[in-house]
């Protein structure tokens, strides 16, 4: 049953966004993923710096994944009203709600702790949700950046 009269014009609104990869992945596939994240991204709209962000800030995703959420995890891109976004979800322990609120840059000389903190300063937006059964980043980043912000990177 529709209430559209016979010569007006539908409206179409897709359910799914537009996804680009949905795969699992561990340690033998992080290479081969961020090749597929670039190409993808680069032909969803990202390119020059911000296409290089978005892959640096999805590798530390999918690196910490491996590392610290039982090996392996699920990745998911896709773009969505001009903007492309990464989900990455793992099974491991989850992240302190400490960890989660620390915004700060990780000391010059840490060797660890980076890759949130990377993914967050690479990106437009991050959301986190962890718990015992694991954790799930989702970043997103505008196909072409946003006039009325400019990012500043600090050194």
């Amino acid at each position: 049953m529709t209430n559209v009269g016979a010569g007006a014009q539908r409206t179409v609104v897709p359910i799914e966004p537009s996804l680009l990869i949905a795969e699992a992945f561990d340690q033998a596939q992080v290479t081969e993923l961020r090749h597929s994240v670039t190409s993808c991204a680069h032909a969803a709209g990202l390119s020059g710096q911000r296409l290089d962000d978005f892959v640096l800030a999805v590798n530390e995703l999918i690196t910490n994944a491996v590392r610290h959420g039982g090996g392996r995890g699920w990745l998911r891109l896709w773009r969505q009203s001009g903007e492309v976004f990464c989900e990455v979800s793992d099974h491991g322990r989850g992240i302190s709600s400490q960890r989660l609120d620390d915004r700060s840059r990780p000391a010059a000389d840490t060797a660890g702790g980076w890759g949130l903190w990377l993914a967050r300063e690479l990106s437009d937006s991050m959301a986190v949700e962890s718990g015992a059964n694991g954790t799930t980043v989702r970043i997103g980043t505008a196909a072409t950046a946003p006039r009325h912000s400019v990012r500043h990177h600090r050194a």
